[in-house]
């Protein structure tokens, strides 16, 4: 399975796993330009979360979050601007979180975890 392929099935079971936990999808892969993408963009009862999903085979480098910069969490926060503007999100609270999936290169997962307020 290549990369773009693997990463696509974490993304999935994120979604998956996050409306268990009674968040609602607003969007997926919301772009800006060459600025870059969030991956998935929910609410969590009032609160606008922007949501970073990493996924990994194991944990030999680190657990997945790790992987996720200062720099990629400033670009994230940019990002969550302009979609804030555009969708008119003036006084609505706002979290930044980090959906951890562990599973093998077939796509089975292993593990899979969020970090609320990641950042």
């Amino acid at each position: 399975m290549n990369n773009r392929s693997y990463g696509t099935l974490g993304e999935e079971a994120a979604v998956s796993y996050l409306v268990r936990h009674g968040y609602k999808i607003v969007t997926r892969n919301f772009r800006v330009g060459r600025m870059g993408e969030i991956d998935i963009i929910g609410k969590d009862g009032d609160t606008l979360c922007f949501i970073e999903v990493k996924s990994r085979s194991n944990y030999s480098f680190g657990s997945p979050a790790q992987a996720v910069s200062s720099q990629k969490q400033a670009t994230i926060t940019k990002i969550a601007q302009v979609y804030m503007q555009n969708n008119q999100y003036f006084n609505t609270p706002v979290r930044f979180d980090i959906v951890e999936v562990i599973m093998d290169r077939t796509g089975n997962i292993k593990d899979l975890s969020i970090i609320q307020n990641a950042f």
